[in-house]
């Protein structure tokens, strides 16, 4: 088979979700997929098929070809960012199941999938994401954000009360010196989300802070010293 002519055959099949047609190109082109991985920055079929939400067809790439979902494309998207920004929430629990450090791909601006369900209020994948991946709540952005600071940012009240609730609720080791660092974390202009609320005035988002026991208790800096990226 001719090598443009197998690429767009599968292309083909990710958007129409045919794994009949994957798999005629497969039997014809044996060696496509390890030409696919070889690229730095792609397109995959499974980047496809999770923006359209094919889940047969990308569980049955998740199997042949399982370093595809980690991915990212030339813009910087990893297929989970994908089917997130699409909408595709089936899509989200597929991958999800099949591989839960998928919460943990730092995608463009070192985003992961849990600060973007942040940013766009997805409380229901937040939760499930720090139950399925505890560590990912440490994780910081390249503006030396958590997926807290990006919740106040973006006026995600709700996500970030689901955040602070899972803070305080954890009982792992080292649950008390997390909650603290998380809290206490600077972004790189030297602001925990204390000092973020403060400046904005947003009265929702101090008053959850100020009522919370866990912060009088334990150690939340509310001083701002300016230094980032602590």
């Amino acid at each position: 088979m001719n090598t443009n002519n197998g690429e767009q055959q599968l292309k083909a099949a990710a958007q129409e979700g045919d794994i009949d047609l994957l798999y005629t190109v497969i039997q014809d082109d044996p060696t496509i997929f390890e030409r696919i991985d070889l690229i730095p920055f792609v397109e995959t079929p499974l980047h496809i098929a999770a923006s359209m939400g094919h889940l047969q067809f990308a569980t049955e790439i998740m199997m042949l070809k399982p370093s595809f979902a980690l991915k990212l494309n030339q813009h910087g998207y990893s297929p989970i960012h994908l089917a997130m920004q699409n909408g595709q929430k089936s899509m989200v629990y597929r991958l999800l199941n099949i591989n839960k450090e998928l919460v943990k791909v730092q995608g463009r601006e070192c985003l992961t999938p849990l600060h973007f369900a942040s940013q766009i209020g997805e409380v229901e994948l937040l939760a499930d994401f720090l139950f399925a991946c505890p560590e990912s709540i440490e994780y910081l952005a390249v503006r030396c954000e958590t997926a807290l600071h990006i919740a106040v940012k973006n006026e995600q009240y709700e996500a970030l009360q689901v955040l602070v609730g899972w803070l305080k609720t954890n009982i792992q080791r080292g649950a008390v010196e997390l909650e603290k660092k998380i809290l206490n974390q600077k972004d790189e202009a030297g602001n925990t989300i204390l000092h973020i609320s403060a400046l904005r005035s947003e009265p929702q988002c101090t008053l959850d802070f100020n009522t919370s026991a866990m912060v009088r208790s334990r150690g939340v800096d509310r001083r701002n010293t300016n230094e980032g990226c602590e």
